[in-house]
């Protein structure tokens, strides 16, 4: 195996026995051949289209399984036999039905679109000439991971919109064609450079597109006050990102007895007005995703997965029999949901009636944490963030968004939020922010200074913030702002946004705790050359560097 999709790579390099993450090198390879089958399939979607011909199935098909692929989202390998199978019979029915029509395809055709395994033991055969480094050119192997992760990452905002009714088939169109275009040679690395820009503005369109999505169907994020205790009920504890699960399930549990928690990048539902009605929704227990070896344990009931951020449990863990995943996650010996019937729901009732047979939850932490400000909210507060700005009371805005990870290097973030002056402000979404949530960093004229807007998606609730605020302020560059950006990544949704925000023109971002493995020194020359992109040193370092006055004043 090979694989450097995430912050974790071995040796800063990549994991080449087994994942840091926990994925064995069966799982890996059968991925990449996963991926390899959707570039076949994407040559016939992308010629089909041309023909007016659309398929839906095949829309889905793609979106789901380059989400399975993600990073901490799926183990289990019969799931990625199953795919790779499924994905070659869409393709050869495709295939015919083209041809039926009298297509005709110029030139060689990419193997992807012919290979022909005659059993399932091939699929790992194909992994060798499926994987990353078989592109031999290291800056363009560079950029064609960087729009593919890219691709990953607008997959899963585009799966969590499709589940509530909201689609943009643009978005299918271009992951297509993005997929077909890492298959060609022919392409300059100048055009690939292109390609990635393209791939951060379809990623501003697929989180838009989440963003009205999750807002129509459970209203706009309010600020919350979220309780961080237990009860005396048992509970379920739901994980991962989807809100239509979130929904399904506190329907099904309410009047059950039993309570449900939200952990780690779930913590935003909290925020929804749609999900308050519910008396047994507790609140948060624990922390980032890394923790839940620990947390698990103590929580006592089940836990749903309802997509990616799974540490396997070690062997014989205790919490192991009470996992449960559904939709693109899966874990080698996890109960799997299987997804709702088209205009019906997920059946919950095997993860409820499991719970009422466990212990309440243990209580690790008491107290409250304050979230909500997504974009409506922020702009509902924009009269008092102006004239805080004006007086001089809030002097800069740090934009802390993006992930958390196991290494240690990513204690910089909790110090760096410490030692901040009084008179700034944490903008932040995604898990990262577990880092500083709940610390004691007080307000400002009664604005609080970490202001969460809630999932890594909501990241564009922070770049639609910065429009507004340059649209008041009456700037003509977003890089004018009192703005500075400190992110932290992890994984291909990171990447999306990166590249999103990239799109809209903001540049200077700081990127760590280390630059992605899958950057060639070249394409990193690239992106800081022309974006400003800069990695992190120390806390103390690079607090002098962004409080630095501008020149000029």
């Amino acid at each position: 195996m090979f694989c450097y999709q995430c912050q974790e790579a071995a040796r800063g390099t990549g994991c080449t026995i087994k994942g840091v993450c926990g994925k064995t090198d069966d799982v890996a390879n059968l991925q990449d051949v996963l991926i390899y089958t959707l570039k076949g399939l994407s040559i016939y979607s992308t010629a089909a289209r041309k023909e007016a011909i659309e398929k839906p199935e095949i829309n889905k098909f793609i979106v789901d399984a380059l989400f399975a692929t993600i990073t901490n989202g799926n183990f289990n390998q019969n799931v990625f036999i199953n795919m790779i199978g499924q994905g070659i019979q869409l393709r050869d029915q495709l295939k015919g039905e083209l041809e039926k029509k009298g297509a005709t395809f110029h030139g060689e055709l990419h193997e992807s679109a012919t290979w022909q395994p005659a059993s399932t033991d091939e699929y790992m055969a194909k992994a060798e000439a499926a994987g990353i480094l078989t592109t031999g050119n290291e800056d363009v192997r560079s950029l064609r991971e960087l729009i593919i992760y890219g691709v990953k990452g607008m997959a899963a905002y585009t799966e969590h919109a499709w589940n509530l009714g909201h689609e943009d088939p643009s978005l299918y169109s271009f992951m297509q064609e993005a997929l077909v275009a890492t298959t060609r040679d022919d392409l300059t690395s100048g055009q690939l450079v292109e390609l990635v820009m393209e791939t951060g503005k379809y990623g501003v369109t697929s989180m838009a597109l989440l963003d009205k999505a999750n807002t129509t169907a459970y209203g706009n994020p309010e600020i919350t006050r979220v309780n961080i205790g237990t009860r005396d009920n048992p509970g379920i504890l739901i994980s991962g990102h989807d809100l239509k699960d979130m929904e399904e399930l506190l329907e099904q549990t309410e009047g059950t007895g039993v309570d449900v928690y939200t952990h780690s990048e779930m913590l935003p539902a909290n925020y929804y007005p749609a999900f308050k009605k519910y008396s047994h929704f507790v609140g948060n227990y624990g922390n980032s995703w890394w923790k839940q070896k620990e947390e698990f344990k103590t929580f006592n009931g089940p836990i749903l997965f309802t997509t990616n951020c799974i540490v396997p449990p070690s062997g014989g863990a205790e919490y192991g029999g009470r996992i449960f995943t559904t939709g693109a996650s899966g874990l080698e010996g996890a109960r799997h949901i299987p997804d709702r019937e088209k205009g019906g729901k997920k059946d919950f009732s095997e993860i409820i009636e499991h719970a009422r047979e466990c212990r309440p939850p243990l209580e690790i932490e008491k107290g409250e944490i304050t979230g909500g400000f997504a974009h409506a909210q922020v702009f509902a507060l924009a009269d008092k963030i102006v004239d805080a700005v004006k007086s001089g009371a809030i002097k800069k805005f740090f934009v802390m968004a993006g992930c958390d990870g196991r290494m240690k290097s990513r204690d910089y973030y909790t110090e760096f939020a410490e030692k901040l002056p009084d008179d700034t402000v944490i903008l932040t979404a995604g898990c990262a922010k577990y880092r500083y949530n709940k610390l004691p960093l007080g307000d400002i004229g009664g604005i609080p200074r970490v202001l969460d807007a809630g999932q890594c998606n909501d990241s564009y609730s922070l770049a639609v913030v910065a429009m507004k605020l340059k649209e008041i302020f009456g700037l003509n560059d977003i890089n004018e702002l009192p703005v500075e950006y400190n992110i932290a990544w992890y994984e291909q949704k990171a990447v999306i946004v990166l590249l999103a925000l990239l799109y809209l023109g903001v540049k200077k971002i700081h990127l760590g705790p280390t630059l992605p493995a899958f950057l060639s020194p070249n394409v990193a020359s690239v992106l800081v050359e022309k974006f400003g992109i800069g990695g992190i040193t120390t806390a103390d370092q690079d607090l002098d560097l962004f409080l630095e006055p501008a020149q000029g004043s």
